[in-house]
């Protein structure tokens, strides 16, 4: 004859176990699909060769990229640019390593890599363009650009209007610039390292 005290304490314990498994799972598989796209969130992948405040990854389109920046680029829904093809940098920090933020105002000044073409604009941590109010200056490249007289290259980067070469911003957070290069001869990865990039300053912050 059963104890009825003893099928009371077995039939809670019945349904804890089976919520505990669950638990766990829910628990292990969250973390990990989380980390997992926070990791894709925060780089294109390992490789990247780093000038100033800019950043690029040469091998991420090519059938050496790692495992990272292969889910990366599957994730974004992007093609990037073959090794023979032109080369992307990306910018999250300015000149003095602090993050860029639509709140503040910043310069772009220098020389551009030698390349046929090349666009700069603002993007998300996915590199999709942060487009600002409708008829404002969204983007900027090698034709549009109004240049100094020994050649560089000078733009404002501002959600406030700004003179000359303005690249206008959506207020709101966090941004980063985006500098792509077609046909250029700095796409091999060997000679990354010997060209020069334009310096990125804050002018002002509120």
């Amino acid at each position: 004859m059963s104890d009825p005290d003893t099928e009371k304490a077995i039939v809670p314990l019945m349904f804890r176990l089976p919520l505990l498994v669950a638990l766990a799972l829910i628990t292990a598989f969250g973390a990990g699909i989380g980390s997992a796209v926070m990791m894709l969130d925060a780089s294109s992948g390992f490789g990247a060769i780093r000038l100033g405040p800019w950043a690029a990854f040469p091998q991420a389109q090519t059938v050496d990229a790692d495992p990272y920046a292969k889910a990366h680029r599957a994730r974004a829904g992007r093609l990037l640019f073959g090794s023979a093809e032109g080369l992307m940098f990306q910018a999250d920090v300015d000149g003095s390593g602090k993050r860029l933020s639509s709140d503040c105002t910043y310069e772009m000044q220098g020389q551009t890599p030698p390349a046929r073409f090349w666009s700069l604009y603002a993007a998300n941590n996915v590199n999709q363009p942060l487009l600002p109010a409708p008829g404002l200056p969204a983007a900027f490249n090698a034709w549009n650009v109004l240049r100094d007289a020994d050649g560089s290259v000078r733009v404002r980067i501002s959600a406030s209007a700004q003179p000359g070469n303005w690249l206008a911003l959506r207020r709101g957070g966090p941004f980063r610039l985006v500098l792509s290069l077609l046909d250029t001869p700095t796409a091999g990865s060997s000679g990354v390292l010997e060209i020069g990039m334009p310096t990125i300053r804050k002018v002002s912050c509120p």
